[in-house]
C-alpha cells in the first residue's frame, strides 16, 4: 500500500517469506475428527450440558424446518479443534443460512483445504521471525484484491479461490506466478468451500493488523476492509430475516461475534425489521455467572459472548439464551450428534 502522509512507514518488501509445506504444524490432516468416529463415540459431559445441547439441537431442527434463518459464528479454535468436516457435513445437510467467523477461522480453514494441516507452532517461528511468513497467505491476499475489484465479499472471494480453477487463475495473475499452479489438495475440509458450493454466504469479520495476511508485501488494506465491509452488509441483511424468530449460536467468540451482531441488530431494528423471538446458544469454557452481566467491577462484565448472546439478546427480542460450558472437543460433537439424530 503506498502512504503519502507525514510520517515513517514499514517498508514490507523487506519481508522475507518461505513456503508453507516446510512450516512446523501443531494440527495434522490425522487429527482432524472423522464423521462415523464421532457418531459412534461416547462423549463425557455432565448431564445438565448434555440436556442443553439436546434442548437446543431440537430447537434448531424445529426451526429450520419452519424456515428460520439459523446462524452460527465461530472463532478460529473450532477450526483448531479438527471438528471442520462435522461444520462442513452440516452445511452441505442444509442446515445453517449463514456461516461467520473472524480472520483466524478464515486462515485456518484455508490452510486445512490448501494442505490439510494448520495451526503454526508459533515460538518456534516467533524467534526466528518467521511467524506468519509462509509465502501462501498472499493466496488470500490476492483473492481479496480481486474479489475487492469485482466488489465480492471476503468469504466468497476465498471460497471462489478453493472451487473455481478460473478464479485461482486470476489469483495467480495478480502475483505475476501464471507458471505455478495454486492447489488446494483437500478442499473437501473447507468451510469456505462448502458455503460457496451450497450457496450459504461465509462472511468473514477482521481488522487491520490482527492476521498473519496484514504482515505480507500483497496485503491492501483497501481490499481486505471492502471486501470484510460487504460481509457485515451480508451479515446484517441475514439478521433482517429474524423477525419471525431464527437461531444465533456463537462457538468460542468473546467479542467479534457478539459485536458483530448487536450491529446488525441495530441496524435492523432502525429500518422497522427488528429479530423477534430468538434462540441463542453461546459456546465456551468459561464458568457462567449471569449476576455478572451488570457488574462492571467483575470479569464477566467484559466478555461479550456470555453478557450479549445468553443474556442481554435474548432478552432484548423475547427469546431464550442458552449456555453451554464445556471444551469445543466434547460439546460440538455433542451437538453434531444430536442434530444428525434429528435430521
Amino acid at each position: 500500500m503506498k502512504y503519502k502522509g507525514r510520517y515513517e512507514v514499514f517498508d514490507p518488501s523487506q519481508i522475507k517469506t518461505y513456503p508453507v509445506k516446510g512450516r512446523n504444524n501443531k494440527v495434522k490432516f490425522g487429527d482432524l475428527r472423522e464423521i462415523d468416529e464421532v457418531l459412534s463415540s461416547a462423549i463425557d459431559l455432565p448431564e445438565e450440558v448434555k440436556k442443553n445441547i439436546e434442548t437446543l439441537s431440537k430447537e434448531i431442527i424445529e426451526r429450520r424446518t419452519k424456515g428460520q434463518p439459523i446462524l452460527l459464528f465461530t472463532g478460529g479454535h473450532l477450526v483448531k479443534n479438527g471438528l471442520n468436516r462435522l461444520l462442513v457435513d452440516l452445511i452441505h445437510k442444509g442446515l445453517f443460512t449463514i456461516i461467520s467467523g473472524n480472520g483466524a477461522t478464515s486462515i485456518h480453514d484455508f490452510e486445512l483445504a490448501l494442505m490439510g494441516e494448520t495451526s503454526e507452532y508459533v515460538p518456534q517461528a516467533l524467534e526466528k521471525g518467521e511467524f506468519g511468513m509462509a509465502y501462501e497467505f498472499n493466496f488470500i491476499n490476492a483473492a481479496l484484491s480481486v474479489g475487492n475489484k469485482n466488489k465480492l465479499g471476503y468469504g466468497e472471494s476465498v471460497g471462489k479461490m478453493i472451487c473455481k480453477r478460473s478464479f485461482r487463475k486470476k489469483v495467480a495473475k495478480y502475483l505475476g506466478i501464471e507458471h505455478e499452479v495454486i492447489n488446494f489438495t483437500h478442499p473437501e475440509l473447507s468451510i469456505a468451500a462448502a458455503c460457496y458450493e451450497e450457496k450459504v454466504p461465509f462472511t468473514v469479520h477482521v481488522g487491520i493488523g490482527t492476521d498473519v495476511l496484514d504482515q505480507h508485501y500483497w496485503f491492501d488494506g483497501c481490499a481486505k476492509g471492502g471486501c470484510s465491509g460487504r460481509d457485515f452488509l451480508i451479515y446484517t441483511q441475514e439478521v433482517s430475516k429474524l423477525m419471525k424468530g431464527g437461531v444465533i449460536l456463537n462457538v468460542g467468540s468473546a467479542v467479534t461475534g457478539p459485536e458483530v451482531f448487536l450491529k446488525a441488530a441495530s441496524m435492523v431494528g432502525n429500518v422497522k425489521q427488528t429479530p423477534n423471538d430468538i434462540l441463542t446458544a453461546n459456546f465456551d469454557l468459561r464458568q457462567y455467572k449471569p449476576e455478572t452481566a451488570t457488574n462492571e467491577s467483575a470479569i464477566g462484565y467484559y466478555f461479550r459472548d456470555q453478557k450479549s448472546i445468553v443474556t442481554r439478546i435474548p432478552q432484548a427480542y423475547g427469546g431464550k439464551g442458552f449456555y453451554i460450558e464445556g471444551n469445543q472437543i466434547q460439546t460440538i460433537p455433542y451437538l453434531y450428534q444430536q442434530l444428525i439424530k434429528l435430521l
